[in-house]
């Protein structure tokens, strides 16, 4: 008599609706039907378990086993709030050919209204692992509700969840060629089916063995080791590849490796980090970026995409918005507009009810959330006693703070309140760009055309100091214990550009730029980032350079563990240094040391950088082309080159931290 196959019966009796039991009945709030595949075949007799992801311990609603064809169904009659996520784990079963291997374990994490069929798999495992880096625990997910929403929403773009194959956004025609993410994928893939499929314990235990996190313990399970590898992906590098070489050996004529997933890595990569760029929605080279309270991602930007310019021709762009997940909010070409704004740099703010952005011309546009201005350009009093704008900052108590980069003084509005506006007239302000407020309400103001941050108490504007940085000071950001790190273009030693005093925006822009082309030879860096302490004292008086990694630093941001991240404007990457009290680190590492620098094809030149509730580092590309955005008249095919094209998202590689940002930084 033939072996009954039970599990494959419960699968087509829930399929159908026949089956009623501890699973659930036909009308359970959630049900879903998939198939758990490895090395391009089925998982047979692997435990299968529907879980409940949010702020406590995740719950188990559901779980089964799956058939000889790797075939599972599974459902739960719990009604989920919107707190919470779901995801399945695939735990243990025997690949064709294989006996049962316990230290399987795959993930497929999903939003709490899950399509209902799916398949889990090696590159769903990687995708999930990787947005959801900063959850995991062993093989549990927990975390606050946004940050979960934030993971679960971009595992699509990497791994549509319905097939197991690549996603929408990695297949489109700017990540599958112009970065490695897709190789990337599918060589951690490719780990995960030798792991599964090798015979081999000692490859096994190697392979746990490199992908241990930094300061972590040895994974147990393939699960973990990919959470591990996504936490810190340039640990290790150099030894994953090779474990990857020996189950994939290249034949010695340069032929195709037996991987059961291609396009490959052809060789060692500095890191394992899947990122991928996004654009749209009037999106063309971004200034500062900030979070809403929602995770979505807004930005003023400088012009006007599709346009021809540059610092010496320009069309001003508006404001755009994007969804957690990437995906364009606001309308093509123009963004946001309104309030006479035209062309936005470093001013970009969020509050808790609205957005500030400030405007090359003198205005200053204030919008809801969903992109609409509230009032006009009327309703500022001071309208015509202000010049250039750059950055906003804003004070944990709704304060805000811009600053008026062409008349060297500050705009305040108390409580954010447009008609309590006020004029500050700040002793040693030189172009102020950047603007940060502490937790003692001191407002840190930086000067682009100096070498100095003024800093001084809201309340007494008079008793302003200032600190010396590096030369063109630009973005600052508080960490968690109130110690500013400050990003500035150049060295103290490096011959500085002369720009005149009271000079239009976009024209220190230029002559920067003219400098920069004529003196940053190739294999000459320049720039400095510095920590200056609340009571004022610097650990490193001449800046952080990381031995010649920073080259023109712009944009700084800190993460949930206090750590920070530079955009790397000429150098062309995101650098990510400890911070003032190193934790997490190897034995030894001190403030200001660099750790990684992230690169890749889709990374140009950045202004800012910035960390999501889910751990996730978005990188503003704001120039592509120097010759482009600073000629007087480029090359025609590159004339279109000198704004960046969209954002980059490195998935999982930061701690998390709370938004909007007000004030110092705050852990999520």
């Amino acid at each position: 008599m033939p072996k009954i196959d039970m599990t494959r019966i419960i699968t087509m009796l829930l399929a159908i609706g026949l089956l009623a039991g501890p699973l659930g009945p036909a009308t359970a709030a959630v049900r879903i039907q998939g198939q758990v595949q490895v090395g391009g075949g089925p998982l047979a007799n692997s435990a299968v378990t529907l879980w409940a992801a949010s702020a406590g311990q995740p719950r188990q609603l559901a779980q089964t086993r799956t058939s000889s064809e790797g075939r599972f169904a599974l459902g739960s009659q719990e009604t989920l709030g919107a707190d919470a996520v779901l995801y399945l784990v695939a735990k243990g079963g025997a690949a064709a050919g294989h006996g049962d291997n316990p230290a399987i374990a795959m993930l497929l994490l999903l939003t709490n209204a899950p399509r209902p069929k799916v398949v889990i798999n090696e590159l769903t495992t990687v995708a999930s692992s990787f947005t959801a880096a900063r959850f995991i625990n062993g093989e549990g997910i927990s975390g606050n509700a946004l940050g979960l929403r934030i993971a679960a929403g971009n595992v699509p773009n990497l791994v549509d969840p319905s097939t197991g194959s690549w996603g929408k956004v990695l297949l489109d025609p700017i990540n599958i060629t112009q970065n490695t993410t897709l190789a990337t994928l599918n060589t951690l893939g490719a780990l995960i089916s030798a792991f599964a499929t090798a015979a081999d314990q000692g490859w096994r235990d190697r392979f746990l063995k490199a992908a241990t996190p930094l300061g972590g313990a040895t994974p147990r399970s393939v699960l973990e080791a990919i959470a591990g590898i996504a936490r810190t992906p340039w640990a290790n590098a150099n030894a994953l590849y090779a474990l990857f070489d020996e189950a994939y050996p290249e034949p010695k004529d340069g032929s195709r490796r037996k991987s059961p997933f291609a396009p490959y890595l052809a060789w060692a990569p500095p890191d394992f980090a899947l990122m991928l760029t996004f654009a749209g929605g009037g999106l063309f080279a971004p200034g500062k970026f900030m979070f809403d309270a929602n995770g979505n991602l807004w930005s003023g930007v400088n012009w006007m995409p599709g346009s021809q310019s540059g610092v010496t021709h320009n069309i001003g762009g508006g404001t755009v918005k994007f969804s957690p997940n990437g995906s364009a909010l606001s309308p093509a070409v123009t963004g946001f507009t309104g309030m006479g704004v035209d062309g936005v740099g470093w001013g970009t703010g969020v509050t808790l009810d609205k957005v500030w952005v400030t405007s090359f011309n003198g205005k200053i546009g204030v919008l809801d959330f969903e992109g609409r201005p509230i009032g006009n350009e009327k309703d500022f009093p001071f309208a015509d006693q202000v010049g250039g704008l750059q950055g906003v900052g804003v004070a944990a108590n709704g304060d805000v703070w811009i600053a008026d980069a062409t008349k060297n003084q500050m705009l305040y509005f108390p409580g954010g309140r447009v008609k309590d506006e006020r004029l500050v007239q700040v002793k040693g302000l030189k172009s102020p760009f950047g603007v940060a407020i502490d937790a003692q309400n001191r407002v840190w103001v930086s000067n682009a055309q100096s070498d100095t941050v003024v800093r001084f108490p809201a309340d007494d504007p008079s008793k302003a100091e200032s600190f010396r940085a590096g030369i063109g000071v630009r973005g600052v950001a508080l960490d968690s214990k109130g110690n500013l790190w400050v990003a500035s273009n150049m060295s103290l030693d490096f011959p500085p550009p002369v720009i005149p005093d009271g000079v239009s925006i976009m024209k220190q822009f230029q002559l920067a730029g003219e400098h920069f082309l004529k003196v940053l030879t190739p294999g000459k860096t320049t720039g400095v980032v510095n920590m200056i302490r609340p009571d004022g004292t610097q650990p490193a008086p001449m800046g952080f350079t990381g031995n010649g990694v920073i080259n023109a630093a712009w944009g700084v941001s800190i993460d949930g563990n206090d750590d920070v991240w530079v955009a790397n404007f000429w150098g062309r990457g995101v650098v990510l240094m400890a911070g003032a009290e190193p934790k997490g680190h190897p034995a030894g590492t001190k403030p200001g040391d660099v750790l990684h620098v992230f690169t890749g094809g889709t990374i140009q030149m950045l202004t800012d950088v910035v960390i999501d509730p889910a751990g996730n580092v978005w990188a503003a590309n704001n120039w592509n082309s120097p010759e482009a955005a600073v000629y007087d008249k480029p090359a025609q095919p590159i004339s279109t080159w000198g704004g960046g094209s969209g954002f980059t998202i490195i998935y999982g590689v930061a701690a998390r931290v709370k938004a909007p940002l007000m004030g110092q930084v705050r852990a999520n």
